[in-house]
């Protein structure tokens, strides 16, 4: 499975940022999708994740309320809606999918792992 993340750039805080991870084998439509993200010196945190049928989500108690994880099985593709963006969101995004497919939070859950979208909020 290949994943590729897009959509990170440079906002202000307050401000709003759609990112979208496309998959480009079929196998991962029946898998859990996550999202992480890292900041510089910092370890890989969970940020989101959708179950298969994106009828199962979770998130870190961070972004609860400020961002919306969705997928779309047609296309394969599953979009983080970032809203109200704080600069302690600064960091690079990674998307993955998982081993299984329920909306796991743990990195050991997922198998393949996109390149990163750098995501910076300027206060």
């Amino acid at each position: 499975v290949q994943l590729q993340a897009s959509g990170g750039g440079l906002v202000q805080a307050g401000g709003s940022l759609r990112l979208s991870c496309a998959a480009y084998r079929r196998t991962s439509s029946n898998n859990g999708v996550g999202w992480f993200r890292q900041a510089p010196g910092k370890e890989r945190e969970f940020v989101a994740a959708i179950s298969w049928n994106g009828g199962s989500t979770t998130y870190a108690d961070s972004v609860k309320g400020r961002f919306t994880i969705s997928r779309d099985r047609t296309t394969n593709t599953v979009v983080l809606q970032m809203n109200s963006l704080k600069p302690e969101d600064t960091a690079v995004y990674y998307c993955a999918a998982a081993r299984g497919s329920m909306a796991a939070s743990l990195p050991s859950e997922y198998r393949y792992w996109g390149q990163g979208t750098l995501v910076t909020v300027s206060s």
